[in-house]
């Protein structure tokens, strides 16, 4: 279940772009926030479909955008061509890590909270101000090398 303050910010975020909460951007909200694992927009099609029936490929594709501006997703991408969403937790930390399964493609995050001291002092440097940043890293799977199989396969 999503809270009220999330969709309370996603339909101020809609009113200020000109757009409507439909019932299918609704299900797609409710759909994505209730997700705890990263996820594509393919299976969030499934998801949300599993809501209302009704939603389409091409709102699941144009509603993505707006919940990744809006803060409520982020987006991560580990460079297959296909980008992953998660949501963003109110009041959770943002600082973390990635480490990406290149065995299965499947998307750690662990707390980096070195990253705000990183990035300020990287930044200040040039006189700038960090907006965003991400660490991520590429790392096999010693079981799955060993035996064939992933322990941590979905």
């Amino acid at each position: 279940m999503t809270s009220p303050a999330a969709r309370d910010k996603f339909r101020s975020f809609l009113a200020k772009k000109g757009l409507r909460m439909t019932s299918q951007r609704l299900a797609i909200f409710d759909a994505a926030l209730g997700q705890a694992e990263h996820f594509t927009a393919e299976q969030l099609l499934e998801h949300a479909r599993a809501i209302d029936s009704s939603v389409s490929r091409a709102t699941v594709y144009r509603t993505l955008p707006i919940m990744t501006k809006s803060a409520l997703l982020r987006e991560v991408d580990i460079g297959s061509g296909e980008k992953f969403y998660r949501p963003n937790q109110e009041g959770g930390d943002q600082q973390v890590a990635q480490v990406v399964c290149v065995d299965c493609d499947r998307i750690f995050e662990i707390s980096a909270p070195f990253m705000s001291w990183y990035g300020n002092t990287v930044s200040s440097k040039l006189g700038l101000t960090p907006v965003s940043q991400r660490l991520q890293v590429s790392a096999q799977c010693d079981t799955f090398r060993r035996t064939g199989s992933c322990p941590r396969r979905g």
